[in-house]
């Protein structure tokens, strides 16, 4: 099932092409990463979605018929732009964000108080928002998100500013949320996260989808028939028709040799060719990296 689709979505502003006939299927239950470069048009989507601008052409499925301006009740968004009223309690500003999503004041109270123990936040429920740290705010926002229990949660850079542990208290908050049935639209440069986090990705750049798909048939996709091989040997006999050493490096008693297999050999063949002739403690195949891949579809490096 697909909770939500875009199908040939344009935007543009003033000489400017936001969007360019971009498609993305968002399947249910999944976490799904939506990745680019700073300028490629991953935010202007997501506020497509959420109601806060509209296509200039295309449209947007939710639950496979055309979106409403009323299904924002049921999509929890949590965007790169932080902002709370500062002046107010962080409780109080909780709970009127809450009441604007259809929560009555006792519901909202109960659940967010739940929420800001689970996040240590008990303390800071009466504090003024000016008060807490920025790690402590973003908390709050993210607790705010989650607080109507939508079926699909959108976070725009949520890590940003994290500490590595509140880094990590949010992703085993959004692991949860996917064990719950909740579809998760997830949108970083922290690739490292995807690689933990994501069931799927869609990469934009320059307006459009460059590359979408499961995460694993992606890096499969993307794999180079190279292996990393260990072996006590100062020298790894490698055959010409089988493969190339391509770099060779020391590490403690071990030899690590990174090894150009030929498209034509299978990988049986070519690991019974290596033992047949070689010491080999270690045999792995290099799979690319989500890193990799962005920087060789968009020559960009993570920033």
């Amino acid at each position: 099932m697909t909770v939500l689709e875009t199908k040939d979505v344009v935007k543009q502003y003033a000489g400017h092409l936001a969007l360019d006939k971009v498609n993305i299927r968002v399947p249910a239950g999944q976490v799904f990463g939506l990745l680019g470069p700073n300028g490629a048009g991953k935010t202007t989507l997501l506020r497509i979605i959420n109601h806060i601008t509209a296509p200039d052409a295309g449209e947007v499925l939710f639950n496979n018929r055309p979106s409403q301006a009323d299904d924002i009740y049921r999509i929890g968004y949590l965007p790169e732009e932080r902002g709370l009223y500062r002046k107010m309690k962080a409780g109080e500003q909780a709970v009127y964000i809450a009441r604007l999503k259809g929560l009555t004041a006792a519901e909202a109270e109960k659940r967010l108080k739940r929420r800001f123990a689970k996040f240590d936040l008990t303390d800071w429920w009466n504090r003024r928002v000016e008060e807490l740290s920025k790690g402590m705010q973003q908390k709050v926002q993210f607790i705010i998100t989650l607080v109507h229990e939508p079926e699909l949660l959108i976070f725009d850079e949520p890590f940003s500013g994290f500490d590595p542990l509140n880094a990590e208290l949010l992703k085993n908050e959004i692991l949860d949320l996917k064990q719950q049935g909740k579809t998760i639209i997830f949108s970083t440069h922290n690739m490292a996260s995807v690689e933990e986090l994501c069931d799927g990705i869609a990469l934009i750049d320059h307006s459009q989808v460059v590359l979408q798909g499961e995460l694993n048939d992606i890096r499969q996709k993307f794999k180079t028939n190279v292996y990393r091989i260990k072996t006590p040997q100062t020298h790894l006999q490698v055959a010409d028709r089988i493969g190339t050493v391509i770099s060779e490096e020391s590490r403690a008693e071990q030899q690590l040799f990174l090894v150009a297999k030929n498209a034509a050999v299978s990988g049986r063949d070519f690991l019974s060719e290596l033992i047949r002739e070689n010491d080999i403690t270690a045999f792995e195949e290099e799979i690319p990296s989500m890193n990799d891949i962005f920087i060789q579809l968009t020559n960009k490096q993570i920033r």
